[in-house]
């Protein structure tokens, strides 16, 4: 695998495949309720974060009373749930917090190959992954700077779990955001009129422009009210695909993002229409980063119009790569592929053939430098 830069390109260190191997030697608890059905389901593992501070999660729900709900119009508000996840206070006895819940995990075993149509149709067992998160776990005091992610069409937030996690493990304060109706399930707290506790995907494969200009509005919508009700202030936001895209139209709509990091998200609407951060540029540092497996002549053109303005805009691409890889994916496909359960064409699909000790490890350091510059921690993380 290389990663590109623009102008010119330069190699990733292939030693990093050799010193970043322990990512994915700790082990996850068993014993956690079956989305499979199967005893004999391979458990799967997340990367470990590499930063010196382990790390906390909580689950907040937020109510947007001043919306509705686009895709529900019957619930009668806007409802996000995000997880904060921040540096914790060094100790023993705190449990991992699940990728998935175990009611999240049985629906997306049924959507999973729907959503994805790579991912297999059964032997997985979807809940029983931890993250590298404790609950409970006391934060490290201070204020500290705060990133935002938005996932991909389609995907929840918990698929971005191990970048985050990574993040907040240096020293950031990391919220990541569902939107609920794209998402493919969200678990609320409750059941209310309207919804059920969990709320699965409105999406369907035959995506059109005016869905998925209600996506983006949605989505930065939904980003502003969280920097409302969180009383954020110069905060980082980055996101995948239409997350991304939502990341850098945010960074133009709103002065309290000081940057942006867009993975490989389009600038533009379906039928062609620039948004307006790529017809007006930005003054603030924004992040273009991609694949060589995704890129098309759509991305091509939204983010050279971008690029065509003066402004602090950089464009990165990993080669060997696709999509996915910006997700927790980039883990768990090559695991699935592995153990039979994938192909390996629909691994390179999804996450490429590089290996994922090296595109792991890549995508975080791409991801973090970036954040280092713009968005500094007050005290430099140190082992």
């Amino acid at each position: 695998m290389t990663i590109s830069f623009s102008p010119g390109r330069r190699s990733f260190a292939k030693g990093a495949l050799a010193g970043s191997a322990t990512l994915f030697l700790a082990t996850a608890t068993p014993g956690s309720a079956s989305a499979s059905g199967r005893s004999d389901a391979p458990l799967l593992r997340l990367p470990a974060p590499t930063g010196p501070y382990p790390v906390r999660a909580r689950v907040r729900h937020l109510v947007d009373r001043s919306r509705n709900d686009p895709w529900e119009p019957g619930i009668g508000v806007r409802e996000l749930m995000v997880t904060v996840l921040r540096p914790a206070v060094p100790g023993r006895g705190f449990p991992r917090f699940p990728h998935l819940t175990p009611g999240a995990a049985g629906e997306f075993a049924a959507l999973a190959p729907l959503i994805r149509p790579h991912l297999p149709a059964a032997g997985v067992d979807w809940a029983a992954t931890l993250t590298h998160a404790r609950a409970g776990a006391p934060a490290l005091p201070g204020r500290r700077p705060v990133l935002l992610y938005s996932p991909g069409g389609g995907d929840a937030r918990t698929m971005g779990s191990s970048l985050a996690i990574d993040l907040a493990s240096y020293g950031w304060t990391v919220v990541t955001v569902d939107h609920p109706g794209d998402a493919s399930e969200v678990e609320f707290p409750d059941e209310r009129p309207g919804r059920q506790r969990i709320r699965t995907t409105v999406l369907r494969p035959d995506l059109d422009a005016a869905t998925f200009r209600t996506m983006i509005d949605t989505r930065v919508a939904d980003l502003r009210f969280v920097l409302d009700t969180l009383a954020l202030d110069r905060v980082g936001v980055y996101g995948h695909s239409a997350g991304g895209t939502a990341a850098a139209q945010a960074l133009h709509e709103d002065r309290r993002i000081t940057a942006a990091v867009n993975l490989e998200g389009h600038l533009d609407q379906m039928d062609g229409e620039l948004l307006p951060v790529a017809r007006h540029g930005t003054d603030r540092p924004l992040l273009l980063a991609g694949t060589d497996g995704f890129r098309d002549a759509r991305l091509d053109r939204s983010w050279a119009a971008l690029l065509a303005h003066t402004g602090p805009v950089t464009r990165r691409q990993l080669d060997d790569t696709a999509h996915w890889v910006f997700t927790d994916y980039a883990a768990l496909v090559p695991q699935l592929h592995k153990a039979g359960l994938m192909t390996a064409a629909g691994r390179a699909a999804m996450a490429g053939r590089a290996d994922p000790r090296v595109t792991v490890p890549a995508v975080r350091d791409l991801v973090r430098s970036f954040f280092a510059r713009h968005l500094p921690l007050r005290v430099p993380p140190s082992r």
